[in-house]
Protein backbone atom coordinates (compact mmCIF):
# COMPACT_ATOMS: atom_id res chain seq x y z
CA UNK A 1 0.00 0.00 0.00
CA UNK A 2 1.33 3.41 -0.92
CA UNK A 3 2.08 5.67 2.05
CA UNK A 4 -0.41 8.43 1.26
CA UNK A 5 0.41 10.50 4.34
CA UNK A 6 4.14 10.59 3.76
CA UNK A 7 3.81 11.59 0.13
CA UNK A 8 0.95 14.07 0.42
CA UNK A 9 1.42 17.41 -1.37
CA UNK A 10 3.75 19.53 0.70
CA UNK A 11 6.03 22.53 0.08
CA UNK A 12 9.81 22.17 0.38
CA UNK A 13 9.73 24.52 3.36
CA UNK A 14 7.20 26.68 5.17
CA UNK A 15 6.02 29.52 2.97
CA UNK A 16 7.84 28.29 -0.14
CA UNK A 17 5.98 28.74 -3.44
CA UNK A 18 4.42 25.68 -5.06
CA UNK A 19 5.73 26.74 -8.47
CA UNK A 20 9.50 27.12 -8.81
CA UNK A 21 10.69 30.35 -10.39
CA UNK A 22 13.03 29.82 -13.33
CA UNK A 23 16.34 31.63 -13.51
CA UNK A 24 16.64 33.69 -16.67
CA UNK A 25 19.43 32.07 -18.70
CA UNK A 26 22.06 33.78 -20.79
CA UNK A 27 21.50 34.13 -24.53
CA UNK A 28 23.15 30.79 -25.33
CA UNK A 29 21.50 28.60 -22.67
CA UNK A 30 19.92 25.41 -23.98
CA UNK A 31 17.42 23.20 -22.21
CA UNK A 32 16.00 19.77 -22.94
CA UNK A 33 12.29 19.42 -22.15
CA UNK A 34 10.70 15.98 -21.85
CA UNK A 35 7.46 16.73 -23.65
CA UNK A 36 4.74 14.09 -23.63
CA UNK A 37 2.05 16.26 -25.22
CA UNK A 38 -0.02 16.34 -22.01
CA UNK A 39 -1.04 19.48 -20.17
CA UNK A 40 1.73 19.35 -17.54
CA UNK A 41 4.64 19.03 -19.96
CA UNK A 42 2.93 21.52 -22.33
CA UNK A 43 3.02 24.08 -19.54
CA UNK A 44 6.61 23.21 -18.64
CA UNK A 45 7.60 23.65 -22.29
CA UNK A 46 6.15 27.15 -22.36
CA UNK A 47 7.70 28.09 -19.03
CA UNK A 48 11.13 27.15 -20.35
CA UNK A 49 10.50 29.13 -23.53
CA UNK A 50 9.21 32.15 -21.62
CA UNK A 51 12.32 32.08 -19.44
CA UNK A 52 14.45 32.45 -22.57
CA UNK A 53 15.90 28.98 -22.99
CA UNK A 54 16.67 27.54 -26.41
CA UNK A 55 14.40 24.54 -26.01
CA UNK A 56 15.02 21.09 -27.43
CA UNK A 57 11.91 18.98 -26.87
CA UNK A 58 12.04 15.20 -26.55
CA UNK A 59 9.00 12.93 -26.76
CA UNK A 60 9.21 9.18 -26.27
CA UNK A 61 7.29 6.32 -27.82
CA UNK A 62 7.86 3.54 -25.29
CA UNK A 63 4.91 1.34 -26.22
CA UNK A 64 2.13 3.32 -24.60
CA UNK A 65 -1.42 2.34 -25.59
CA UNK A 66 -1.86 5.19 -28.07
CA UNK A 67 0.02 8.04 -29.72
CA UNK A 68 -2.47 10.89 -29.28
CA UNK A 69 -0.17 12.77 -26.92
CA UNK A 70 2.78 12.35 -29.29
CA UNK A 71 0.73 13.74 -32.16
CA UNK A 72 -0.25 16.72 -30.00
CA UNK A 73 3.39 17.29 -29.06
CA UNK A 74 4.48 17.20 -32.70
CA UNK A 75 1.86 19.77 -33.73
CA UNK A 76 2.71 22.16 -30.92
CA UNK A 77 6.44 22.05 -31.61
CA UNK A 78 5.85 22.65 -35.30
CA UNK A 79 3.70 25.69 -34.50
CA UNK A 80 6.29 27.06 -32.07
CA UNK A 81 9.21 26.16 -34.35
CA UNK A 82 10.81 24.31 -31.44
CA UNK A 83 13.39 21.63 -32.14
CA UNK A 84 11.60 18.34 -31.45
CA UNK A 85 12.42 14.67 -31.63
CA UNK A 86 10.08 11.74 -31.10
CA UNK A 87 12.36 8.97 -29.85
CA UNK A 88 11.17 5.45 -30.59
CA UNK A 89 12.18 3.18 -27.71
CA UNK A 90 9.46 0.57 -28.22
CA UNK A 91 12.15 -2.11 -28.21
CA UNK A 92 12.10 -1.89 -24.39
CA UNK A 93 8.33 -2.49 -24.21
CA UNK A 94 8.80 -6.06 -23.03
CA UNK A 95 10.89 -4.80 -20.13
CA UNK A 96 8.34 -2.27 -18.83
CA UNK A 97 5.07 -3.68 -20.15
CA UNK A 98 3.52 -4.52 -16.76
CA UNK A 99 1.26 -1.47 -16.69
CA UNK A 100 -2.23 -0.59 -17.85
CA UNK A 101 -0.61 2.23 -19.85
CA UNK A 102 1.47 -0.19 -21.92
CA UNK A 103 -0.59 -3.41 -21.96
CA UNK A 104 -3.72 -3.23 -24.09
CA UNK A 105 -4.94 -6.52 -22.61
CA UNK A 106 -5.38 -4.93 -19.19
CA UNK A 107 -8.41 -2.91 -18.23
CA UNK A 108 -7.79 0.79 -17.73
CA UNK A 109 -8.96 1.74 -14.22
CA UNK A 110 -11.59 4.45 -13.98
CA UNK A 111 -12.54 6.71 -11.13
CA UNK A 112 -10.63 9.27 -9.10
CA UNK A 113 -6.88 9.75 -9.29
CA UNK A 114 -5.61 8.10 -6.12
CA UNK A 115 -3.18 5.41 -5.02
CA UNK A 116 -5.65 2.60 -4.44
CA UNK A 117 -7.36 3.12 -7.77
CA UNK A 118 -4.55 4.04 -10.16
CA UNK A 119 -1.64 1.80 -9.12
CA UNK A 120 -2.11 -0.23 -12.31
CA UNK A 121 -0.97 2.80 -14.36
CA UNK A 122 2.56 2.89 -12.92
CA UNK A 123 5.07 2.18 -15.72
CA UNK A 124 8.16 0.54 -14.16
CA UNK A 125 11.04 3.02 -13.85
CA UNK A 126 9.66 5.20 -16.67
CA UNK A 127 11.00 8.58 -15.63
CA UNK A 128 14.41 7.18 -14.72
CA UNK A 129 14.68 5.79 -18.26
CA UNK A 130 13.41 8.94 -19.97
CA UNK A 131 15.53 11.28 -17.86
CA UNK A 132 18.62 9.18 -18.49
CA UNK A 133 18.12 9.56 -22.24
CA UNK A 134 17.33 13.26 -21.88
CA UNK A 135 20.49 13.82 -19.84
CA UNK A 136 22.55 12.12 -22.53
CA UNK A 137 20.94 14.33 -25.17
CA UNK A 138 21.58 17.43 -23.04
CA UNK A 139 25.28 16.59 -22.75
CA UNK A 140 25.42 15.89 -26.46
CA UNK A 141 24.05 19.33 -27.44
CA UNK A 142 25.65 21.35 -24.66
CA UNK A 143 22.53 21.91 -22.54
CA UNK A 144 22.88 22.00 -18.77
CA UNK A 145 19.26 21.49 -17.68
CA UNK A 146 16.50 18.95 -18.34
CA UNK A 147 12.90 19.83 -17.53
CA UNK A 148 10.09 17.38 -16.83
CA UNK A 149 6.54 17.74 -15.63
CA UNK A 150 6.42 15.97 -12.27
CA UNK A 151 3.87 17.65 -10.00
CA UNK A 152 2.51 17.46 -6.50
CA UNK A 153 -0.58 15.48 -7.42
CA UNK A 154 1.66 12.62 -8.60
CA UNK A 155 3.47 12.17 -5.28
CA UNK A 156 0.91 9.81 -3.81
CA UNK A 157 1.16 7.36 -6.71
CA UNK A 158 4.32 7.71 -8.79
CA UNK A 159 7.67 7.32 -6.97
CA UNK A 160 9.54 8.85 -9.92
CA UNK A 161 7.65 12.12 -9.52
CA UNK A 162 8.51 12.68 -5.85
CA UNK A 163 10.98 15.24 -4.47
CA UNK A 164 13.23 12.45 -3.17
CA UNK A 165 13.54 11.06 -6.69
CA UNK A 166 14.35 14.47 -8.21
CA UNK A 167 17.00 15.04 -5.56
CA UNK A 168 18.54 11.62 -6.23
CA UNK A 169 18.55 11.97 -10.01
CA UNK A 170 20.10 15.43 -9.70
CA UNK A 171 22.92 13.94 -7.65
CA UNK A 172 23.54 11.24 -10.27
CA UNK A 173 23.26 13.68 -13.20
CA UNK A 174 26.00 15.78 -11.62
CA UNK A 175 28.33 12.76 -11.55
CA UNK A 176 27.47 10.85 -14.72
CA UNK A 177 29.58 12.97 -17.06
CA UNK A 178 32.27 15.65 -17.03
CA UNK A 179 29.43 18.10 -17.83
CA UNK A 180 26.87 18.13 -15.00
CA UNK A 181 23.20 18.42 -15.95
CA UNK A 182 20.49 19.73 -13.64
CA UNK A 183 17.01 18.17 -13.46
CA UNK A 184 14.31 20.83 -13.11
CA UNK A 185 10.69 20.12 -12.18
CA UNK A 186 9.12 23.57 -11.76
CA UNK A 187 5.75 22.12 -10.70
CA UNK A 188 7.13 19.57 -8.27
CA UNK A 189 5.01 20.89 -5.40
CA UNK A 190 2.14 22.32 -7.45
CA UNK A 191 -1.34 20.86 -7.82
CA UNK A 192 -2.92 20.28 -11.22
CA UNK A 193 -5.10 23.35 -10.94
CA UNK A 194 -2.08 25.48 -9.99
CA UNK A 195 -0.33 24.28 -13.14
CA UNK A 196 -3.42 25.16 -15.16
CA UNK A 197 -3.60 28.60 -13.54
CA UNK A 198 0.04 29.23 -14.44
CA UNK A 199 -0.60 28.18 -18.02
CA UNK A 200 -3.68 30.38 -18.26
CA UNK A 201 -1.57 33.31 -17.02
CA UNK A 202 0.70 32.65 -20.02
CA UNK A 203 -2.30 32.55 -22.38
CA UNK A 204 -1.91 28.86 -23.23
CA UNK A 205 -4.49 26.94 -25.24
CA UNK A 206 -5.08 23.56 -23.60
CA UNK A 207 -7.04 22.35 -26.62
CA UNK A 208 -3.56 21.59 -27.96
CA UNK A 209 -2.96 18.92 -25.30
CA UNK A 210 -4.12 15.36 -24.71
CA UNK A 211 -4.48 13.86 -21.24
CA UNK A 212 -6.77 10.82 -21.52
CA UNK A 213 -5.15 7.43 -20.91
CA UNK A 214 -7.21 6.06 -23.80
CA UNK A 215 -6.71 7.07 -27.41
CA UNK A 216 -10.25 7.50 -28.69
CA UNK A 217 -11.63 10.27 -30.86
CA UNK A 218 -12.86 11.96 -27.68
CA UNK A 219 -11.35 11.91 -24.20
CA UNK A 220 -13.12 9.29 -22.08
CA UNK A 221 -13.86 11.52 -19.08
CA UNK A 222 -13.71 8.51 -16.77
CA UNK A 223 -10.06 7.52 -16.35
CA UNK A 224 -8.14 9.02 -13.44
CA UNK A 225 -6.16 11.30 -15.74
CA UNK A 226 -9.30 12.77 -17.32
CA UNK A 227 -10.97 13.26 -13.97
CA UNK A 228 -7.95 15.01 -12.50
CA UNK A 229 -7.80 17.32 -15.52
CA UNK A 230 -11.53 18.08 -15.39
CA UNK A 231 -11.28 18.79 -11.66
CA UNK A 232 -8.46 21.28 -12.36
CA UNK A 233 -10.61 23.16 -14.87
CA UNK A 234 -13.54 23.10 -12.45
CA UNK A 235 -11.32 24.54 -9.69
CA UNK A 236 -10.43 27.40 -12.05
CA UNK A 237 -14.11 27.80 -12.99
CA UNK A 238 -13.21 27.16 -16.61
CA UNK A 239 -14.54 24.84 -19.30
CA UNK A 240 -12.07 22.30 -20.62
CA UNK A 241 -11.70 22.88 -24.39
CA UNK A 242 -11.37 19.14 -25.10
CA UNK A 243 -14.36 17.10 -26.21
CA UNK A 244 -15.33 14.38 -23.72
CA UNK A 245 -17.42 11.27 -24.09
CA UNK A 246 -18.46 11.16 -20.43
CA UNK A 247 -17.18 14.16 -18.46
CA UNK A 248 -18.00 13.36 -14.87
CA UNK A 249 -16.10 14.79 -11.91
CA UNK A 250 -16.58 14.03 -8.25
CA UNK A 251 -16.70 16.96 -5.89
Amino acid sequence: MTDVTRHALRPPEAGAPAITALTTPDDTAKAVVIYSGGMDSYTVLHRALSAGFEVHALSFHYGQRHSRELEAARRVCQQLEVTHQVVDIRAIHGLIGNSALTDTQRDMPGGDYDADNMAATVVPNRNMILLSLAIGHAINIGANVCFYGAHGGDHVLYPDCRPEFVTGVNAVAALADFNPVRIAAPYLYASKHEILADGVSMGLDYAQTWTCYLGGQRACGQCGSCRERLAAFAAQEMADPLDYAEPEVTS
